[in-house]
């Protein structure tokens, strides 16, 4: 009983919850402007491509993986969607083939860990650059910036008359979906098991490397629809788009619980820490903080959110364990 509280009173999404309601209070109240509709439609569409990608990150982290080159794939979609788009291609066609350069570059991510062995760390930082790289040989220093109406429409214009914009729409769809398949489905099961402890799943009949790839493909493909959302919001195409959005994505996904070792993690206080990431953002641009000092920012709370984290855990299992004791029963008294 008394344990049970403890685990309800210390949990880390509770603690997250206070934090992200006194900043949002702090930000309501005290930083000009930060409460009017203009701003609140801004600062969710801002948050939307990094919504997106910290879905399927939460499940690589969990399975002990990472992908660094998310922000790539997503810059390499991007461009492959405007060339297409300035060289008369359908809308539907245009979107079609971004899509399939993302899946492309999650399954070469996936593909070099699942099946030659080598760590995500290092491959996906190979290929953050490579991604990239690419995007420039295809487009050079120059941007596509001559959309479709429709599309640039989709970009700026919000549900009806609320401040909600259409590009958080795509995330809104499909959180519900990444919830149910991390938590309420066997494959879901499978990943929390191959982050425990790989090999004990492998020899439990979990499909390890099949798991692993579908994951790394699934990021690629969630890159690319977070791609036609950036290019949508921005109404610009460029091979250096989204520079750094990969700091956001680990920061948002470790602050809301998410392991790093593996095995442990819930989509709940993801969402909770992606507000908080979001409305720090937002402050900063109002306060004329500028990008480079906002990067200085949320890498600090990375590493914050890394220490804190791991502190927290360590006090929680000691009161856990000392409510534990309590509540043993004593034995019986030794007579002689």
């Amino acid at each position: 009983m008394k344990t049970s509280l403890v685990e309800r009173i210390a949990s880390w999404e509770n603690f997250l919850a206070l934090l992200t309601v006194a900043v949002l209070a702090y930000a309501v109240f005290a930083v000009p402007n930060f409460a009017t509709v203009f701003n609140i439609s801004q600062a969710i569409a801002g948050a939307s491509e990094r919504a997106l990608i910290v879905l399927p990150m939460v499940l690589l982290i969990i399975a002990r993986e990472i992908d660094l080159s998310v922000a790539s794939i997503l810059a390499l979609s991007s461009v492959v969607f405007g060339l297409l788009i300035r060289e008369g291609l359908p809308l539907e066609g245009a979107i079609a083939l971004a899509l399939v350069t993302g899946i492309l570059a999650g399954a070469f991510n996936g593909v070099l860990v699942t099946y030659l062995g080598l760590p995500s760390l290092v491959v996906t930082l190979g290929t953050m650059a490579m991604f990239r790289g690419i995007g420039y040989i295809l487009l050079g220093t120059g941007s596509v910036n001559e959309f479709p109406e429709s599309f640039t429409d989709f970009g700026i214009d919000t549900l009806g008359d609320t401040p909600i914009p259409w590009t958080i729409v795509p995330f809104l769809v499909l959180a519900p979906v990444f919830a149910i398949l991390l938590q309420r489905s066997g494959i879901g099961r499978r990943i929390y098991a191959i982050g425990g402890s790989p090999d004990t799943a492998l020899y439990a009949g979990v499909r390890v490397a099949r798991i692993r790839l579908g994951l790394f493909v699934l990021s690629g493909f969630i890159c690319a629809i977070a791609s036609i959302v950036f290019t949508a919001r921005l109404a610009n195409a460029r091979a250096d788009n989204a520079i750094g959005l990969e700091l956001d994505v680990i920061t948002i996904a470790l602050l809301g619980g998410v392991s790093v070792f593996g095995g442990k993690g819930k989509l709940t206080g993801v969402f909770l820490a992606l507000v908080l990431i979001a409305t720090l953002r937002n402050v900063l641009g109002l306060s004329q903080i500028g990008g480079d000092a906002q990067g200085t920012v949320i890498g600090l709370l990375l590493i914050f959110s890394l220490l804190l984290s791991t502190t927290a855990q360590r006090l929680y299992g000691g009161l856990q364990a000392k409510f534990k004791t309590a509540g043993l029963p004593k034995g019986p008294e030794r007579t002689t």
